[in-house]
């Protein structure tokens, strides 16, 4: 069988019963993400959909919930000092990271102590 991959449709967060709102408040009023309208087969499973430009993240609860320390998204961003100021003034840890050659990048975690990658391509 060969196939061909054409991209990433979307990445998948777990956060326990209940994130809704404070997804919202994170990914949505904090990092600008714009909310998204789940099938209603899907609403009633719980959990949260968004966009920014071509990226799309489903957050899905699940139970019993244990957050990703290890395995996370990626975010390419531009202005990459200022999203992690943005956060650091909204009272987001930000761990530094300059073990990538030729990418000034960061960590953060979501409410649900989910692991976040954020990084700019420098030259």
């Amino acid at each position: 069988m060969e196939y061909k991959s054409k991209q990433l449709d979307h990445v998948q967060l777990a956060a326990p019963k209940g994130c809704e709102e404070d997804a919202r408040a994170f990914y949505g009023e904090l990092l600008g993400f714009m909310e998204v309208e789940k099938p209603p087969v899907l609403k009633k499973k719980g959990g949260v959909w968004f966009r920014n430009g071509t990226i799309h993240l489903h957050i899905g609860v699940e139970e019993p919930f244990f957050p990703a320390k290890k395995a996370h998204p990626a975010f390419l961003i531009e202005n990459v000092e200022g999203l992690k100021a943005h956060l650091r003034g909204n009272r987001v840890e930000v761990i530094e990271d300059g073990n990538l050659p030729g990418a000034n990048r960061f960590y953060a975690t979501d409410p649900f102590g989910n692991r976040l990658e954020f990084l700019e391509w420098v030259e």
